[in-house]
C-alpha cells in the first residue's frame, strides 16, 4: 500500500512540475527547493518499503510508522492534485477566452488597464499558489520526521542483494509431456549426450548444461529428459534438485540425499552431508539434474564437484542456467544453447491455453490476431504461455488488438506464482495491483463485481499507471485479469446470451485477507450503532443507514475520505455532507426505493478531486450547473427513474470526462443535451445522445459528435428526422468511431409526411456507421426504401433490428456474411421476395453455388400487419438454371408475430432443420402447421 502511494506521488510530482513549466505557472519563490527535498525524502523511504510492508504484519511499531507515512502521502497527493487542478482550470479558462470573436480579443490585447474581474482572478490565483506552497512546506516537515524515524527499525534496502523479496518457486521433475511442443530434435540431441557411452578419458560425471534466457523452456526440456523411459532405465540413481538463488550448499546437499533415499538427512554439517553423498553414489551410474543455477562462484560448486566424482563411467549431471558463465564455471563438457521455438510450435503453445474450452468458431475469428501476437512472443515459450493465459479471458477483437499493439512482449522475465499462498501472491503483486486488490475490501462479502465498475473506480483513485499508446481502461482491465489469474477473483456469472463473463465474486477467505491488508482504510457501516471509532483516517467507506435511523454525524470527522458509497434514505442533509468530504475521488449516491432525491446540491462543486460520480434513482429534472466545475471528473453515471434530467449548459468544461452513462427505467428520447458537448473529446463511453431543444440557437446538433472519435461500445442516438438533415448527419462522422460495436439509430415518428419520408432516406444514407459494427438497430424509420450505400459494407455485422413504418421492400440482407440475428418490424410491408435474399438473375448465371444468409440463426418478423406473401426464389425451388442456392443453412429459430395476412411460407424452409418455429396471431399459418 505505502509503496504504491509513494511511487505514485513521485510520478505525480514530476508530472505536475512538467505541466507547470509548460504553462509557465510558477508557485512562490523557494518552493522548487521544497519540492526537490520532498522527492528526495520520498525516494529514501521508498527504498525500504518492501521490507517495512512485510514486517508490519508482526511488528506493531513498523505498522504505526507505515500509517504515518500513508497519512502524509495521502495529504501530499491532495495538495499535488489541487496544484494540478488549478492548472487544468487555467487551461479551460484560456480555451474559453479563445472562442471569443476577433474584435473582442483585439480589444483585450490593446487595453493597458486590466478589468476589475481580471484583477480579482489574478489575486485569487496568487492566493491559491501561496496556499499550495505553504502546504508543501508543512508536509515536507512532517515527511522529514518520518524519514528520520525509519532509521530506528534498521530496514533492509529493496535493492540490497542480500534481501529476499520473494521465495522463488520450486521446480520438480513432474511434467505433462504432452503439453511440451517443439523440442523433439533438441530432446533427441540431449538424450544422445546423456545415454552415450563416451570415452575412457571422459571426466565422470559428465556435465551437460542447458543455457538460455528466462522462459525459454530449459526446465521443461530437463523434465522431458528426466522422465524419458530410456533415461529411467539407463541410470541406477536419479536425482532432481531445484537450486535457484542463492546457492545454499547444505540445502542442495540434503536434497540430493533425499532424492536417493526418500528421507531427509538429520545431519546439518556440509562435510558430513557430502560424505553421505559419496557413499550413496559409490559404484553407481547416476543422473543428477541441478535446475535453475545462478551462482558464478566456483567455490560454491567445487565441494560438490569433488564429492560427485566416481569410478563408474557414464554418470551425468544436467545443469539448467540463464548464464553461459555458469556452464563454464561448472566445467560443462557439452552445452546446449536453447533456441526459441518456431512460429508454429509457439502458436501451438499459445493456442492450447488461449483457446482452451472455446467455441471453435470464436477461436477462428481471433486466429489472425492470435498469430500476430505469437509473432511478438519471439518464440519464447513462457511468453506464449503467459499471453495465452491472458488472452483466454479476452473475447473481443478490440482487446486482442490492444494487446497486439502493446510492448508487453519486451519483458525478459515474467515469473508469476498463480497458486502460491495468499500472502506470497500478494507480495508478488506490483504496487498498483496491491492497491487495486485491497480497495475491493470496501465491498461486502458475496458482492458480484462488474468489471467496468471496478475498472472505473481504480481509474478514479489513480491506481492505474498509464502506458504510452495504451488506453488506461485496457490497462485497468489488464490489472483485473492479473488478479483473476492469481485467483483473487474466482467465481463468476456468465451472460446467458453470449456466454461472456460479466460478473466476478471474491471468495470469502480472500475478502477477509483484503480486509486485513486494508485495515484502518476500508470500512462498511450498515447499522445505527455508533462505533466509537476514530474516523479521521478512513479512506474508503460504504455507508448504509437503516430506515428511520439517525445519520451518524460523527462520520463528518472522516475528512480524508477518498470513496463514499452512500445508500441515501432522505434523512441526511446532502449539502452538509458535501461540505465535509472535500477529498473524495468517488461518490456514489444510491437512493433507496421510496426515497426521492429531487435535487443535487450546488455544493457538489466542493469535490475538487472528484473523478467518479454516480447517482442511482435520481428524480430531479435537472443537474446543477456547478457540476461543470468538476474539471477532474472522468466518470459520470446518472440512473433516473421517473424524470428526464436536463443536462447543464457548461458540460463542455468537463474536458477530462471519459465515460458519460445515462440509464432510464423506461423508454426516453428527449434528454436535452447542451451546445458545446462536442468539446468532450476524451469521451470513451456515451451510451445515449439526443438531438433536442426547442430553440435552434441552443439546440445540440448531431454534428457535436464529429470529434468524439474515441467512443467505444454502444451509442444510442435519438431525434433523427425532422430536426436533422443529410448534411448534419454526414457531419457526425460516425464512420470514424471505429471503437463502436453497437449502434442504435432512432428517428422521430412524431412528424409525418412525404417530405419526412424522403428526408429519412437521405439521413440514413449519410449516417454511415463504422465498418467493424456488430450490432445495428434502425428504429421509427419512415422512408419507403432502405438500401443505404453502406449497408453491405458491414461485413462484421452479427445482429440487425429494423423497425420501419412505411417500408415497401426489404434491403438485400442475405449478403451479410456474419449476420446471425435479424428482427424486422414494418407496418405496411406487403411482400418479401428475391430482393430480401440479395439474389439477382445475373448473379445466378455467374455463380453455380450461392449461399444466402450463411450464418443466420434467429429470424423474427413482428407486427407486419399488411404482409401477404413470402416468396422464395422467383416462386420456384432452390435449384434454378444449373445454379444451386442454399438459403439460411444455419437457421435455428423462426418467429412470426402479429402477421395476420401472411398466407404461406416459402418452400426452402422445408430443408432447414429448425429447432424452434413460433407463430402468433395468424390463424391461417397456425392451422397449416398443425396439419403438417
Amino acid at each position: 500500500m505505502a509503496e504504491g502511494l509513494v511511487t505514485d506521488l513521485i510520478k505525480q510530482l514530476l508530472s505536475v512540475a512538467a505541466r507547470e513549466a509548460e504553462q509557465e505557472i510558477r508557485l512562490v519563490i523557494g518552493v522548487n527547493e521544497e519540492i526537490e527535498k520532498l522527492k528526495g525524502n520520498l525516494r529514501t523511504v521508498k527504498a525500504v518499503l518492501n521490507d517495512a510492508e512485510k514486517r508490519q504484519v508482526t511488528e506493531e511499531a513498523v505498522k504505526v510508522w507505515l500509517e504515518k507515512l500513508n497519512n502524509a502521502c495521502y495529504k501530499m497527493e491532495d495538495v499535488v492534485d489541487e496544484w494540478n487542478t488549478s492548472m487544468i482550470k487555467s487551461a479551460i479558462q484560456k480555451k474559453e477566452e479563445n472562442v471569443d470573436d476577433a474584435p473582442v480579443l483585439k480589444k483585450k490585447v490593446c487595453s493597458f488597464i486590466p478589468s476589475p474581474s481580471y484583477c480579482f482572478c489574478q489575486v485569487d490565483k496568487l492566493v491559491l499558489r501561496h496556499d499550495i506552497a505553504h502546504k508543501i512546506k508543512e508536509l515536507n516537515g512532517i515527511l522529514d520526521e518520518i524519514t528520520k524515524e525509519k532509521d530506528r527499525y534498521q530496514f533492509q534496502l529493496t535493492n540490497d542483494p542480500t534481501t529476499k523479496v520473494l521465495e522463488r518457486p520450486q521446480t520438480t521433475s513432474f511434467v505433462d509431456m504432452s503439453e511440451i511442443c517443439g523440442r523433439d530434435n533438441i530432446k533427441d540431441d540431449l538424450l544422445s549426450m546423456l545415454l552415450g557411452t563416451g570415452s575412457e578419458e571422459e571426466t565422470s560425471p559428465h556435465v551437460v548444461s542447458l543455457v538460455g534466457m528466462g522462459g525459454i523452456g530449459k526446465t521443461a526440456l530437463a523434465q522431458l529428459a528426466y522422465n524419458d523411459p530410456k533415461v529411467q532405465a539407463h541410470f541406477e540413481k536419479k536425482m532432481w534438485v531445484c537450486v535457484s538463488d542463492p546457492f545454499d550448499q547444505c540445502k542442495v546437499a540434503k536434497e540430493i540425499i533425499e532424492s536417493v533415499t526418500n528421507k531427509s538427512p538429520k545431519i546439518n554439517a556440509l562435510q558430513s552431508l557430502l560424505k553421505k553423498i559419496c557413499a550413496l553414489i559409490r559404484g553407481k551410474k547416476f543422473f543428477l539434474i541441478l535446475d535453475d543455477v545462478w551462482t558464478e562462484d566456483y567455490k560454491m560448486w567445487e565441494p560438490f564437484k569433488l564429492a560427485l566424482k566416481c569410478d563408474v563411467q557414464g554418470s551425468r549431471i544436467l545443469v539448467t542456467t540463464r548464464k553461459s558463465r555458469v556452464a563454464e564455471m561448472m566445467g560443462s563438457a557439452s552445452t546446449i544453447n536453447l533456441e526459441v521455438l518456431s512460429k508454429e510450435d509457439c502458436w501451438l503453445v499459445f493456442s492450447k491455453i488461449a483457446f482452451f474450452d472455446w467455441d471453435p468458431n470464436q477461436s477462428e475469428q481471433l486466429e489472425d490476431l492470435g498469430r500476430q501476437i505469437v509473432d511478438k512472443c519471439k518464440g519464447l515459450p513462457l511468453a506464449a504461455k503467459t499471453l495465452g493465459s491472458l488472452m483466454h479471458f479476452k473475447r473481443s477483437r478490440e482487446e486482442w488488438k490492444c494487446i497486439l499493439d502493446s510492448n508487453l512482449w519486451e519483458l525478459e522475465d515474467v515469473e508469476q506464482s498463480l497458486f502460491a499462498p495468499l500472502l506470497l501472491s500478494y507480495y508478488d503483486l506490483s504496487s498498483p495491483l496491491k492497491r487495486c486488490f485491497t480497495f475491493c475490501a470496501i465491498f461486502p462479502k458475496g458482492y458480484f463485481f462488474s468489471i467496468n465498475e471496478l475498472v472505473f473506480m481504480w481509474m478514479a483513485q489513480g491506481y492505474i499507471i498509464p502506458k504510452a499508446n495504451m488506453e488506461i481502461e485496457i490497462m485497468a482491465r489488464d490489472y483485473f485479469e492479473n488478479l483473476v489469474i492469481r485467483s483473487f477473483f474466482q467465481d463468476f456469472e456468465k451472460d446467458k446470451d453470449d456466454g461472456k463473463i460479466r460478473m466476478y465474486k471474491m471468495h470469502d477467505i480472500v475478502h477477509d485477507f483484503a480486509q486485513l491488508m486494508s485495515k484502518n482504510e476500508c470500512f462498511t457501516i450498515n447499522n445505527d450503532i455508533e462505533l466509537g471509532s476514530n474516523y479521521k483516517n478512513y479512506r474508503h467507506l460504504q455507508l448504509k443507514i437503516p430506515t428511520k435511523a439517525q445519520f451518524p454525524k460523527s462520520i463528518y470527522s472522516a475528512k480524508s475520505l477518498r470513496t463514499l458509497i452512500f445508500a441515501y434514505s432522505g434523512d441526511c442533509n446532502l449539502s452538509t455532507l458535501f461540505r465535509h468530504f472535500r477529498c473524495l475521488r468517488i461518490l456514489i449516491l444510491n437512493c433507496k426505493p421510496g426515497f426521492i432525491l429531487k435535487e443535487l446540491p450546488v455544493e457538489v462543486e466542493n469535490f475538487l478531486h472528484l473523478r467518479y460520480l454516480e447517482i442511482v434513482n435520481y428524480c430531479g429534472d435537472r443537474l446543477p450547473e456547478t457540476i461543470c466545475n468538476l474539471c477532474n471528473l472522468q466518470i459520470l453515471k446518472i440512473a433516473s427513474t421517473n424524470y428526464v434530467p436536463k443536462l447543464p449548459q457548461g458540460m463542455g468544461k468537463l474536458i477530462n470526462l471519459r465515460h458519460f452513462i445515462l440509464k432510464f427505467s423506461y423508454f426516453v428520447s428527449n434528454v436535452e443535451f447542451p451546445r458545446g458537448f462536442g468539446r468532450l473529446t476524451s469521451l470513451r463511453t456515451l451510451n445515449y445522445f439526443s438531438v433536442s431543444g426547442k430553440d435552434h440557437s441552443e439546440r445540440c446538433r448531431l454534428g457535436e459528435l464529429r470529434n468524439l472519435n474515441h467512443l467505444q461500445g454502444t451509442l444510442e442516438i435519438y431525434g433523427l428526422g425532422s430536426e436533422v438533415n443529410a448534411c448534419e448527419a454526414e457531419n457526425a462522422q460516425l464512420k470514424k468511431k471505429i471503437g463502436l460495436c453497437t449502434l442504435l439509430l432512432w428517428f422521430d415518428e412524431r412528424v409525418r409526411g412525404e417530405i419526412i419520408r424522403e428526408m429519412d432516406v437521405l439521413v440514413l444514407n449519410a449516417l454511415e456507421p463504422p465498418p467493424n459494427l456488430e450490432d445495428l438497430t434502425i428504429g421509427r424509420y419512415q422512408g419507403l426504401t432502405m438500401f443505404p450505400n453502406w449497408m453491405l459494407s458491414l461485413t462484421k455485422l452479427k445482429k440487425l433490428d429494423i423497425y420501419a413504418l412505411n417500408l415497401e421492400c426489404l434491403p438485400p440482407l442475405g449478403k451479410l456474411p456474419l449476420l446471425n440475428s435479424l428482427r424486422i418490424k414494418s407496418n405496411y410491408l406487403k411482400n418479401v421476395g428475391d430482393e430480401f435474399l440479395g439474389i439477382k438473375p445475373k448473379t445466378k448465371k455467374e455463380d453455380n453455388m450461392i449461399t444466402v444468409f450463411p450464418n443466420l440463426k434467429s429470424l423474427t418478423f413482428d407486427f407486419l400487419g399488411e404482409w401477404e406473401e413470402w416468396i422464395g426464389i422467383g416462386g420456384e425451388e432452390e435449384k434454378e438454371e444449373d445454379c444451386i442456392i442454399t438459403i439460411m443453412p444455419s437457421l435455428q429459430k423462426l418467429e412470426i408475430f402479429d402477421c395476420p395476412k401472411l398466407k404461406s411460407l416459402p418452400n426452402f424452409l422445408h430443408t432447414i432443420p429448425l429447432q424452434k418455429l413460433e407463430i402468433r396471431y395468424n390463424s391461417i399459418l397456425s392451422e397449416r402447421c398443425r396439419r403438417g
